[in-house]
């Protein structure tokens, strides 16, 4: 009556689980360690662009910004533009002109 079926058998199943899990184990910390880098890298690309709007603010004005905030009332950047995703605070020398991570 019953035919032979080709299927999985139990252990073959928890085979590929063990291999399944091993995999995810060793992807998931290098996930971590990545998402630190893109917040560094996104914090220097804010800098980067901070530091365009300043440039641009002396062209415009003819001497350099006062405070970071002199941008932000000019509507050169945003407010949310003077502190990166990982809560770091860009500070800005106004006798240079050079924006940097505090």
């Amino acid at each position: 009556m019953f035919k032979n079926q080709n299927a999985f058998t139990l252990i073959e199943m928890l085979i590929v689980l063990m291999i399944i899990t091993v995999l995810i184990i060793l992807i998931i910390p290098n996930i971590t360690d990545k998402s630190k880098d893109v917040h560094s890298k996104g914090c220097e690309a804010l800098v980067a662009t901070v530091q365009a709007q300043v440039n641009a603010y002396q062209l415009d004005q003819g001497v350099l910004p006062s405070t970071l905030n002199s941008l932000v009332t000019e509507d050169y950047i945003t407010s949310e533009q003077t502190t990166c995703q990982n809560g770091k605070t860009l500070t800005y020398n106004s006798s240079k002109g050079i924006v940097s991570i505090e």
